[in-house]
């Protein structure tokens, strides 16, 4: 069995934690389109949505209003939409820009045949897809150029904000994370001007997650077998992702252990039993559990008090090679003080897309310029103060909520630090 300083994930610090390298900038970007994605039947933004150029490897995703933003080097022939339960969608390109596109994705109806598949051993999916994971995933080593963003909300009102651009190496999926390492090319970070916002606890999570969180890589997370002896297995309703049927499999805590456990589930492609996404939530009924689990460090007096953490990794079929294209991690916690009649919550999300992929032999990323949990890309970023910023990079489209946040943060800014 695993131990638990194993399935520990990297630190995240509310308000103040990361890290930067310099990488060369990619350039001429000319294309941007931009637009919202809804559900073609009630009309409901569709967050997470994959957003793909095909023929490329520049991928993004959608926000939690379903914007996005992508930028190409040259005009597509179209754009290629996918989501989780939903029919893929080609949309032509008509132009070199292209703002307020309006997509709609129409929910996938699924036939009697997928249905059919339940009855299945869903354990005997779940294992064999681990099996095959050396031959569903790369065996090369791949770098990618990855947009990375982490929040932290007091209540609803946020507090912190940090965005990068990075790169990362991933060796083949034959051997472990071991030589697998981030490295962020550039950043900007924006802190609320009150100190009474500033709380420095530590809890897991970080740019770095894109490879402590690749949990079909790095297996001792959750995808041991042996771990996996300790859950009740069951399979659910089948899905479509990207047009392709997928078993749905589900897992639970059913032993009592002596640390925190997950409730999850694994959408498995039904042609090449490949892991397509995953969705893991830390069980937080035990406190003291939870707590060993998610908390670095606190300050002495106070309470905390875990909520909610919650994964989602997904992944992408190109050419018939998975490859991982989305992380996201949320943290959700009270602090309570001595002497304090009320608890205060806090909130803290990171999210890391994959939006390009290079081509050719991989250059590895040198242990002098990736990430080190004890640099703080607080420290080192720059603020927002420079225009056109994101130029010659995707990201991903801040919410509406964030946007305010941003203009809020930044004239209080000012206000505290007039020039």
């Amino acid at each position: 069995m695993k131990t638990f300083i194993m399935r520990r994930l990297v630190i995240f610090c509310i308000a103040i934690i990361t890290s930067l390298c310099a990488s060369a900038q990619q350039e001429g970007f000319r294309c941007e389109y931009s637009g919202q994605v809804r559900d073609g039947r009630n009309g409901k933004p569709l967050p997470h949505v994959n957003i793909l150029v095909p023929g490329t490897n520049i991928a993004t995703v959608t926000n939690a209003d379903g914007e996005f933003v992508i930028k190409t080097p040259s005009r597509p022939a179209h754009l290629s939409v996918s989501h989780v339960g939903y029919k893929a969608l080609r949309v032509p390109i008509g132009s070199d820009r292209v703002e307020g596109m309006k997509i709609r994705l129409t929910p996938n109806t699924i036939v009697l045949d997928d249905v059919i598949v339940m009855v299945n051993d869903p354990k005997e999916i779940l294992f064999t897809a681990i099996d095959k994971i050396p031959d569903n995933y790369s065996n090369e080593a791949e770098r990618f150029r990855c947009f990375y963003r982490e929040t932290a909300q007091k209540r609803q009102k946020f507090i912190y904000l940090s965005e990068a651009v990075a790169d990362m190496y991933k060796t083949t999926y034959k051997r472990g994370i071991e030589a697998d390492r981030v490295a962020v090319v550039k950043g900007r970070r924006l802190l609320s001007a009150s100190k009474k916002d500033t709380l420095s606890v530590k809890v897991i999570g970080g740019p770095t997650q894109s490879v402590v969180m690749d949990v079909v890589k790095n297996r001792d997370f959750i995808l041991d077998k042996e771990e996996l002896e300790l859950y009740e297995i069951q399979m659910e309703s089948p899905t479509y992702i990207d047009d392709r049927a997928h078993f749905v499999i589900s897992i639970a805590p059913h032993y009592n252990v002596d640390y925190a456990q997950f409730y999850g589930k694994f959408y498995i492609d039904k042609q090449n039993l490949s892991f397509t996404r995953i969705e893991l939530s830390l069980d937080t009924r035990d406190r003291e559990k939870a707590t060993r689990y998610m908390l670095v460090k606190k300050p002495a007096g106070v309470k905390f008090r875990p909520k909610e953490m919650t994964l989602l990794i997904n992944y992408r079929l190109d050419n018939g090679i998975t490859r991982i294209s989305y992380v996201r991690s949320t943290f959700r916690f009270n602090c309570d003080w001595k002497r304090r009649f009320f608890a205060t919550s806090f909130t803290a999300i990171n999210e890391m897309v994959v939006t390009d992929r290079v081509d050719g032999p991989a250059q590895p990323i040198a242990r002098k310029d990736a990430f080190d949990n004890r640099e703080s890309l607080y420290d080192m970023t720059k603020n927002f103060d420079e225009p056109d910023f994101w130029k010659d990079y995707n990201i991903i489209e801040p919410t509406e909520s964030l946007e305010h946040c941003i203009g809020k943060l930044l004239k209080n800014r000012t206000q505290v630090n007039p020039k």
